[in-house]
């Protein structure tokens, strides 16, 4: 244990993501629980989650470890009550029907638009109406509400934010306003956390808008990508933030030795991620500058994977053997990380009383034993300490190869932050 006292109060931000930045957050989590000392995630002060990141934060808050996740979200089959991709993709019948009835309605009016004015509307311009028909989502996410309703409802936990005991945000988009909306702020902190979340992952096209005491509320995504913002304006001094979605850098990639690739050719879904990731990274850099102008006595630390990062944009979170290979390439990301920005993070994270565990950072501490609460947790990345162990030696030839290339240029060479 460290020996320094934790001061201030600690926050979490989660961004968003979909299922996939939520399973990359919780390997993340994974490691920042093991390599920051005097940290328990589960007993921080202040969490924030936006979409996916709503979900991992409520799980945090209501004092499900980063370990536990792992074992319902991603090793599923060790669990009893195992979180189901296809919770994600049950058609939205409801929705469908609701339209539906609306087609003979829709379908009369754009005739008589047509047909019955002088002059004559043109016929996109008459039978554009008919687009009311269209469901405002694919998929129905009261699966989820109804999932985590459940999972909160066990011994010990909660699904009221006031009964919690720390702060949680989960932040959504009000459809009608635009605005913000921090469920577990006073005014919104009577909503069921599961509804909440609900309403801040209702990404826009795939969910239909969560109705909520007859006001409708979209992802929180849409305004800002982290609303880190709401953990600082409550108080917190440190806090630390994890954004899964970057912009892939295809010629980055190439130039560190991977296939190189056109994006363009791996089809709309491949151009909309890419463009939708270059979005919401930049808008939230743009706030984590804000963020220092106006929260001078606070540190924000972000993690978020490299731009080069071929394993998490091009990830099927749809298999298990993805899920699992994104999760620990989340955890050696995050450790490799916190080693290679030691010198940057250790004076920063000391004015808060938390210290990096070098032992951890080295690979010099056993992997953590099974849990029999979780039932086999670490099956799937026992073979981390082997990984990082190799990460290491690979680090160490590359630093050597530079000294030794310096030596025969007579030229001097910029010590590694590694």
């Amino acid at each position: 244990m460290s020996g320094r006292r934790r001061t201030g109060k600690l926050g979490i931000a989660l961004a968003g993501g979909g299922p996939l930045g939520g399973i990359y957050e919780i390997g993340a989590l994974l490691a920042l629980e093991e390599a920051l000392k005097g940290v328990t995630l589960t007993e921080c002060d202040v969490y924030v989650g936006v979409s996916s990141g709503a979900f991992v934060a409520a799980g945090l808050a209501n004092g499900i470890s980063p370990r536990e996740m792992h074992a319902m979200f991603i090793l599923d089959r060790s669990h009893s009550d195992p979180f189901e991709p296809d919770l994600l993709l049950r058609p939205a019948f409801g929705e469908f029907a609701r339209r539906l009835m609306r087609m003979p309605e829709l379908m009369q009016a754009a005739a008589f638009a047509y047909f019955g004015t002088t002059p004559a509307r043109g016929v996109f311009e008459s039978f554009a109406r008919l687009t009311r028909g269209l469901p405002n989502g694919l998929f129905d996410n009261n699966a989820i509400a109804s999932y985590l309703s459940r999972l909160f409802s066990q011994p010990g936990r909660t699904d009221d934010f006031r009964k919690l005991g720390r702060q949680l945000f989960v932040v959504a988009t009000e459809l009608d306003s635009g605005k913000s909306a921090p469920f577990g702020s006073p005014g919104l902190d009577h909503v069921p956390i599961s509804e909440a979340v609900k309403a801040s992952a209702a990404l826009p096209g795939l969910y239909p808008p969560a109705r909520i005491e007859g006001r409708d509320y979209v992802d929180g995504a849409m305004k800002k990508t982290l609303h880190a913002s709401v953990a600082l304006k409550a108080g917190a001094k440190l806090l630390i933030c994890i954004n899964p979605l970057v912009p892939y850098d295809a010629d980055l990639a190439a130039r560190a030795g991977a296939k190189p690739v056109r994006l363009a050719e791996r089809g709309l879904i491949t151009v909309l991620s890419q463009t939708f990731r270059a979005l919401i990274h930049s808008r939230m850099r743009v706030g984590m500058e804000r963020y220092a102008r106006e929260f001078p006595g606070a540190d924000v630390v972000l993690f978020e994977p490299a731009q080069d990062d071929a394993v998490m944009f091009f990830a099927n979170m749809f298999s298990y053997a993805d899920r699992r290979r994104l999760a620990e390439h989340a955890y050696r990301h995050t450790l490799a990380e916190l080693k290679r920005r030691a010198r940057e993070l250790e004076p920063v994270l000391a004015r808060h009383g938390v210290e990096l565990d070098r032992a951890v950072l080295e690979g010099r501490t056993p992997m953590p034993a099974k849990s029999s609460q979780t039932g086999g947790l670490w099956d799937s990345v026992q073979p981390l300490g082997e990984t990082l162990g190799e990460l290491e030696k690979a680090l160490s030839r590359e630093k050597t190869g530079r000294t030794q290339g310096g030596k025969r240029n007579a030229a001097k060479t910029a010590p590694s932050d590694a």
